[in-house]
């Protein structure tokens, strides 16, 4: 999620509320390293949590992957975290926090990543370089006080229910992990903002970033379980395997995949 995410999500929520559906947002929707990062790939072992009951069923049977990875570990590339499910401990810290050699739209902490995402993104980002694709780190590591002050920014001009639609709460944010990052395009049309969907940038790693190991992770029109309107500026490393196996089996969000319920809201 970005740090400017309001606008996106609510001119989203408009056209849905007013009943202009799919095809009035067609035209917006394509058919954040100094050192060499050491990897530092979570440990194999199986999920520490087994899906609630109620969850829907994996669409992925663990058995078709040759490694696990723990659903609730903020150190995981499988970690999950939504509006169900905040991380633990609230203001957990990357160990590795390492600048990606990509082209950076952001500084600061906003431009770090943890190492493993680190390595993937810059060969994501040379990918599309290849492909004559520009892409820009736009938002990357948030700290928990960084994600304090942006939630609190919004709740205290628009109020906590509103807020909760355009920032996510502190300790909820897959940003925090240094797992997720978002991305711009070179040319930096329509940063943050439905329209991005039919950028360059968005329409390459729609089709492609899964071969490094990102998946988009906010699709279209999957806000009743991700909890987010759609965001194709949004990746997040899941390793290679997996976002391959999401890719080929159709299967559009990690909640889906790994057979966790869904959360359109907070608990």
């Amino acid at each position: 999620m970005c740090y400017n995410c309001g606008p996106s999500r609510r001119s989203f929520a408009t056209l849905l509320a007013a009943g202009v559906g799919m095809a009035s947002l067609a035209a917006c929707t394509p058919d954040n390293r100094v050192a060499t990062p050491t990897s530092t790939a979570a440990p194999s072992a199986a999920p520490s949590d087994q899906p609630s009951s109620g969850a829907p069923p994996s669409k992925a049977p663990s058995a078709a992957l040759s490694q696990q990875f723990s659903h609730s570990d903020p150190a995981s590339q499988w970690v999950i975290v939504n509006k169900h499910r905040p991380l633990t401990p609230l203001q957990f810290v990357p160990a590795d926090l390492v600048q990606p050699r990509v082209q950076l739209a952001v500084s600061g902490e906003a431009s770090l990543l943890n190492s493993t995402t680190a390595a993937a993104a810059e060969k994501l980002f040379a990918a599309a370089t290849s492909a004559g694709v520009t892409l820009t780190l736009a938002s990357g590591y948030r700290s928990f006080q960084t994600q304090t002050a942006t939630y609190n920014g919004y709740a205290s001009t628009r109020g906590q229910a509103s807020a909760d639609t355009a920032s996510a709460r502190p300790g909820f944010s897959e940003h925090q992990t240094g797992w997720a990052f978002d991305i711009g395009d070179g040319g930096g049309a329509c940063s943050f903002e439905p329209c991005f969907a039919d950028q360059p940038a968005a329409v390459w790693a729609k089709a492609n970033a899964y071969k490094f190991g990102f998946v988009v992770r906010y699709p279209w029109m999957l806000n009743d379980v991700t909890g987010y309107y759609y965001e194709p500026w949004h990746l997040r490393f899941i390793g290679v395997e997996a976002a391959t196996d999401m890719s080929k089996r159709g299967i559009g969000t990690l909640e889906e995949y790994f057979g966790l319920e869904a959360a359109p809201g907070y608990l």
